[in-house]
């Protein structure tokens, strides 16, 4: 018998209802070691992750790790896109040790968890590995991640990728929640986020809309 095919969407991509989006220690002390990309696309995906989550009401956890003491602020393009929700500060590496982290994945009760943040082989891999464990699916956001060298940052996501984990990209975590444009509702918001953090593909979007005002959905 033959394989029928559906216009409908595969069970394994994302919806902004079916997860939790957890941003890890993207703070000062943890990014001057950062060294698999560079300061400035660090920020900036972790500013297209943060408003693509803000817009489509994706859960969201925020987290440091001795923010007062030595860490520092979170990245104000995280608070910024998320003003007034509380930062949970840990003294554990893995975010899945603490119990206010935890006590906040159960309230929201999503079996799927997206993960970003530093470094990835310490603070990633930790949630990550000890998620799956607990039964839960994981996703991780590879360049909103760092590590203080390359093959830090890489083995890390080989360790996490064998042990279940599906690597994802920024600008794909964004375009997934969204995946049709023809959603009026949040077609505004995504291309704005695009066209602010977006890149070359941002400079591309501001280009067709102002030669030819230009749209996906049409």
């Amino acid at each position: 018998m033959a394989v029928q095919a559906t216009p409908t969407p595969g069970s394994r991509l994302l919806t902004p209802q079916d997860h939790t989006l957890i941003m890890i220690d993207f703070q000062s002390q943890m990014s001057f070691a950062t060294k698999n990309i560079d300061a400035v696309n660090l920020r900036n995906n972790a500013a297209l992750v943060a408003n693509a989550a803000k817009g489509f009401g994706v859960s969201t956890i925020l987290t440091t790790v001795a923010e007062k003491s030595f860490s520092g602020p979170m990245f104000s393009e995280i608070t910024d896109a998320f003003p007034g929700q509380k930062l949970l500060d840990r003294t554990s590496m893995n975010t899945w040790e603490d119990a206010a982290v935890i006590q906040e994945i159960n309230r929201i009760g999503k079996g799927r968890i997206v993960l970003s943040g530093l470094w990835t082989s310490v603070c990633i891999v930790g949630p990550a590995l000890s998620a799956i464990d607990q039964g839960f699916e994981v996703y991780v956001l590879a360049d909103a991640c760092g590590d203080v060298t390359e093959e830090a940052h890489n083995r890390a996501m080989d360790r996490m990728v064998q042990a279940g984990a599906q690597p994802m990209t920024s600008l794909q975590y964004m375009l997934e929640l969204q995946r049709d444009w023809a959603r009026t509702e949040t077609y505004d918001m995504t291309t704005g986020v695009a066209k602010q953090f977006g890149g070359a593909y941002g400079l591309g979007i501001i280009y067709a809309k102002t030669m030819f005002n230009a749209a996906e959905g049409h």
